[in-house]
C-alpha cells in the first residue's frame, strides 16, 4: 500500500496511511514523513498497536531519546515514560503547554503510543506558528525581543517535587525553528511562564492573551484517541493539552521524547 498523507484541518495534523511503524521503513518513505512532519507538525498513525522495543527504534531514526527532569522511565525501556491513570487532581497536563519547556533544551518531538484509552480522554494540538503569524506586526517586533521563564511547578506537584527543586529555564519568547525557519510563539501556563523582567501582573497580561490566542479552535486539531493509535508532533511549533474527563476509566499511553536543540 501506499503511502499516504491527509491533512486534518485546515491549519495542523495529519493522517499517515499505508505503512507499519513496526516494521522496516523504505529511505523514501521516512524522507515523505519527515517532509510531512516539518509541514503539518502533527502525524496521526491510526490501528499500529506499537509495541516498546519497536516504538524506541521508530523514534530513533528521528534523534536520541530523553527523559523530561521529573518524570520516571520504564524499568525495561528507559526512553519510555507511561502515562497511566493520571488523577484529574494532580494532572499538569490538563492546560496548553509544551513537553519540557522548564528544559534548557526542550525536547524536539514527543511521539505517544495508546496503550489503553477510555472514553474520552482527547488530546489537541494548536498551531504556534501561526499562534505567532496572525498577530500584528507592531506587536511581533516587541515580542520578537523578549524573553520567558519558564519552571516545572504544574509537573513538579504532579511528581510530588517541592516548588524550590523544580527546573527552571529562560527561552525567547519567540523561537525560530532550526528546520524551518519558522517562528513560532514559545508561551505557557500561568503558573509555569512568566516574561523575565517584567512583574507577575504585567506578565499575566501578555501572555494571557497571547496564549488565549493561541488555540482558537481554528488553530486546533484535536484527537479521540483509540488503542493502538500512533501520535508525533514538534514540540517546538506546537502546543498540547491533554483532556481529563474520563473519570477513573484507564488510560496508558507510552511517551518518548527526543533531544531538542537550545531555543533560539
Amino acid at each position: 500500500m501506499k503511502l499516504c498523507v491527509t491533512p486534518l484541518t485546515g491549519s495542523i495534523g495529519a493522517a499517515v496511511e499505508g505503512i507499519r511503524l513496526d516494521e522496516p521503513i523504505e529511505d523514501r518513505d521516512l524522507d515523505e514523513l519527515r517532509s510531512a512532519f516539518l509541514r503539518y507538525s502533527t502525524l496521526v498513525f491510526r490501528d499500529q498497536f506499537v509495541k516498546p522495543l519497536a516504538q524506541v527504534e521508530f523514534a530513533r531514526l528521528w534523534g536520541e531519546p530523553v527523559v523530561t527532569e521529573m518524570l520516571h522511565a520504564m524499568e525495561n525501556h528507559p526512553e519510555i515514560v507511561q502515562l497511566a491513570n493520571i488523577k484529574k487532581e494532580t494532572t499538569a497536563t490538563e492546560a496548553w503547554h509544551y513537553d519540557g519547556s522548564s528544559s534548557a533544551a526542550p525536547p524536539k518531538v514527543s511521539m505517544l503510543s495508546a496503550v489503553t484509552t477510555p472514553v474520552g480522554g482527547d488530546t489537541m494540538w494548536s498551531n504556534q506558528y501561526l499562534a505567532y503569524e496572525r498577530l500584528s506586526p507592531a506587536l511581533r517586533d516587541v515580542l520578537d525581543g523578549l524573553k520567558v521563564r519558564f519552571r516545572g511547578i504544574r509537573l513538579g506537584r504532579m511528581m510530588n517535587v517541592a516548588e524550590e527543586d523544580t527546573p527552571t529555564a529562560v527561552h525567547p519568547l519567540v523561537r525560530t525553528h532550526p528546520e524551518t525557519g519558522r517562528k513560532a510563539l514559545f508561551v505557557g501556563h500561568r503558573e509555569n511562564a512568566c516574561v523575565d523582567g517584567w512583574t507577575q501582573e504585567e506578565s499575566e497580561a501578555l501572555l494571557d492573551m497571547l496564549y488565549r490566542n493561541s488555540v482558537t479552535p481554528d488553530n486546533v486539531y484535536r484527537h479521540s484517541w483509540r488503542e493502538g493509535d500512533f501520535v508525533m508532533w514538534d514540540n517546538r511549533c506546537t502546543m498540547h493539552y491533554a483532556v481529563h474527563d474520563y473519570g477513573d476509566q484507564k488510560r496508558v499511553l507510552n511517551r518518548i521524547t527526543l533531544r531538542g536543540e537550545v531555543p533560539a
